[in-house]
């Protein structure tokens, strides 16, 4: 008997199971909202220089105010960084009449001095009443705290990953179908964002209406039970027992449970125990060379289908369009994607599916580049097709790296690659900041890397109607051409793949 066999003694899907999932699902629809708040929260309204404050005595309106102070680019725009040194009195005369002025010339093309915005910002909020941007002046020289701030967040986000475990009172041959519901829920998520950040456009007000259903998540965690697992692993066995008693008894099974005792779980702990008493670590993905190359190849997937996912979520301005509509666009396109990709790894295999969604996803983005900035409706077709194809790798990463790692080390492997993935989130935000050198430099980085991830993925085995490898030796032999005598099963059922499924990375 293991610990899987007492589970199913006191009920593995139950009425305790469906209550468990549910309330653990529900916070994971305000998870996007945090994952992606910056959209909204650091959104960067049109800005420019301040006028001097000579000005502030005279009977200007605003539109010669900002005729005096602030030189034209290219586009025609002021600019967001520069103003004149001194105001520019020629370009306007008594009657309203304006002179010429750009790239900071005024006069007749005649040079003139400029300098920073000593005397700050103004800044239209026409579409919010504040961001962080506005409140602290995160423009020009101290724009890149804006992406410097999303990162630290995907580094909390990391060490969260590092630091909580698996929800264990779930059956490992419904945990993919577990993770799959969680990730619709990440999906819908989404989607509430739009709809909260739409009819609340201060950002303070807005982090609060986010963040305050945590309060709520935080109280009904209290209702969770302990993994007895890992209490009994913990030397707690009495307390292990008397939860599983409880879970039997809300499932109907309270005669099962009484059954159960001490010497049956430390039994059942110690069999579990014995059968990877091989004391596997995470350099055991790296010792061999078959285990070492596909180690690789899952590490550069699935760090570049997060680095490129959050590259383009997280930069819905760039697209000219309303962001609360991208944003929804964004979150539906998710759910087609999945289902699809689903489908496909089914139909056509594991490997196919996942090269495929990089490198398509990867051509999209490429692709935006070379399309012109007022062609928007292109621009953002191309953008949420991209999107979608991450999504669609992110759901195949899921189910193709547990089939891939054997079960010996399948928690290492699946944390190893977890880990990747937020490395990669946390990289995403500062490459931003290479378009202020070259401006099509970042959507060269997000195109790039999931097309060269997705010809790594050319290099991993495909697993469509294999057995589960259970030893490292079984990857080993398959990766030399031997191939397991175990008959062949279609499974969606991964052993032992931990939180990973539980947690969607978006």
């Amino acid at each position: 008997m293991t610990f899987g066999d007492l589970l199913e003694q006191v009920g593995s899907t139950g009425r305790f199971q469906i209550v468990h999932v549910t309330l653990l699902s529900i916070p994971v629809f305000m998870m996007a909202s945090h994952n992606l708040l910056q959209n909204f929260v650091a959104a960067v309204p049109p800005h420019f220089c301040s006028a001097h404050t000579n000005l502030s005595r005279t009977r200007l309106s605003p539109e010669e105010t900002l005729l005096l102070t602030v030189p034209l680019d290219q586009k025609g725009n002021p600019k967001s960084c520069q103003r004149y040194v001194a105001p520019q009195w020629h370009l306007t005369t008594r009657n309203g009449t304006y002179g010429s002025g750009d790239n900071g010339t005024a006069n007749g093309g005649l040079d003139v001095d400029l300098q920073g915005c000593t005397d700050g910002w103004s800044y239209n909020m026409t579409e919010m009443t504040s961001t962080i941007i506005s409140e602290w002046d995160l423009v020009c020289d101290q724009r890149s705290l804006k992406q410097m701030g999303q990162t630290v967040y995907m580094g909390g986000v990391l060490v969260g990953a590092l630091l909580f475990g698996i929800v264990e009172w779930i059956p490992t041959r419904i945990r993919t179908g577990v993770g799959t519901i969680t990730g619709y829920c990440y999906t819908v998520g989404q989607l509430i964002l739009a709809l909260i950040a739409y009819f609340i456009r201060d950002w303070r007000w807005l982090t609060l209406a986010v963040s305050l259903p945590f309060y709520v998540f935080f109280l009904i965690a209290w209702w969770f039970h302990e993994s007895s697992r890992w209490l009994a692993l913990s030397n707690k066995p009495e307390q292990a027992i008397k939860n599983l008693k409880s879970v039997a008894k809300f499932n109907g099974r309270h005669e099962e449970g009484e059954k159960l005792t001490v010497e049956m779980l430390q039994e059942s702990m110690k069999k579990e125990m014995s059968s990877i008493q091989g004391s596997y670590s995470v350099l055991d993905l790296f010792r061999t060379p078959t285990m070492r190359k596909m180690t690789v190849c899952l590490s550069a997937v699935w760090l570049s289908t997060s680095f490129a996912y959050y590259g383009l979520s997280m930069d819905l301005q760039k697209f000219g369009v309303d962001i609360y509509l991208i944003q929804v666009i964004f979150g539906a396109v998710d759910i087609p994607a999945k289902i699809i990709v689903t489908v496909s790894m089914s139909l056509i295999g594991r490997r196919q599916s996942q090269m495929g969604s990089l490198i398509i996803a990867g051509i999209t983005i490429l692709i935006n580049l070379l399309v012109p900035y007022d062609k928007q409706t292109a621009r953002t077709c191309l953008a949420v097709m991209g999107k979608g194809c991450l999504a669609a790798s992110f759901n195949c990463c899921f189910l193709y790296s547990g089939e891939l790692f054997p079960t010996i080390i399948r928690q290492n492997g699946m944390g190893w690659a977890s880990m990747m993935a937020r490395v990669g989130a946390m990289v995403s935000p500062m490459v931003l900041l290479t378009a202020d050198y070259i401006p099509w430099l970042p959507g060269l980085i997000y195109g790039g890397a999931p097309i060269l991830s997705g010809v790594a993925a050319m290099f991993l085995p495909e697993t469509l109607g294999s057995p589960l490898p259970d030893t490292i030796q079984d990857v080993e032999d398959r990766g030399s051409g031997r191939i397991s005598k175990k008959p062949p099963k279609e499974t969606m059922v991964l052993q032992d793949t931990g939180a990973n499924l539980l947690k969607p990375v978006a």
